[in-house]
């Protein structure tokens, strides 16, 4: 008689399903892999990721929602964890390097490869969602505290913009030997941008 699965095995089989996609993805691409090799990555059946999954996308849909959670959750800790808005401002760009560097699998994913069917998924529209929100939370500080002035959800998405640049330049390979470094590289945008918005 088969075992019977608690939720807790279930939660735990699907994290070891996403690292092991993540992987995947992130060597051969998209396209690369069959379910039947991930599930061989697994030492499962070809059929048990069905058990969890629908197919692929359904997949990559949960790889990159649980890549944008546990992102949102690196920031929002270092946001919670410094005491004025400046030192927040500093604490998310280091809790956002230190992730895109430290896992660039994952980072790749939230962004390389989007899905134009992504409203199909709650999951990862709640994760994109929660996102964009942890990635204005600190400029909303910003404003509130008179460092800068305009509109917060504007300059989040100007400074995502610019360090979003800065980190794919870096990852690419193209930022480092030649004396312009990704800490000179960004460091100079955001000096300019907060310069830009500096309250008058």
């Amino acid at each position: 008689m088969p075992r019977v699965l608690t939720q807790t095995d279930v939660a735990d089989f699907r994290e070891r399903l996403c690292e092991a996609a993540t992987r995947l993805f992130d060597t051969r691409g998209r396209e690369g892999f069959t379910m039947r090799e991930l599930a061989s990555e697994l030492g499962v059946s070809a059929m048990t990721p069905y058990r969890y999954f629908k197919d692929k996308e359904d997949i990559l849909a949960a790889v990159r929602a649980r890549a944008f959670t546990r992102w949102s959750e690196q920031l929002e800790a270092a946001f919670a964890g410094a005491a004025s808005a400046p030192e927040k401002s500093r604490a998310v760009f280091e809790a956002y390097t230190a992730f895109a560097f430290n896992d660039s699998a994952a980072y790749k994913l939230m962004f390389d490869l989007s899905q134009p069917d992504e409203a199909e998924y709650p999951e990862l529209v709640a994760a994109n969602t929660r996102a964009k929100r942890t990635m204005t939370a600190y400029v909303h500080e910003l404003v509130d505290s008179g460092v800068i002035e305009g509109d917060p959800e504007l300059i989040g998405r100007v400074f995502w913009s610019a360090l979003h640049g800065a980190v794919v330049l870096k990852l690419a390979g193209k930022l480092g030997p030649d004396g312009y470094d990704f800490e000179r590289v960004a460091g100079e945008s955001f000096r300019v941008l907060f310069e830009g918005y500096r309250k008058k």
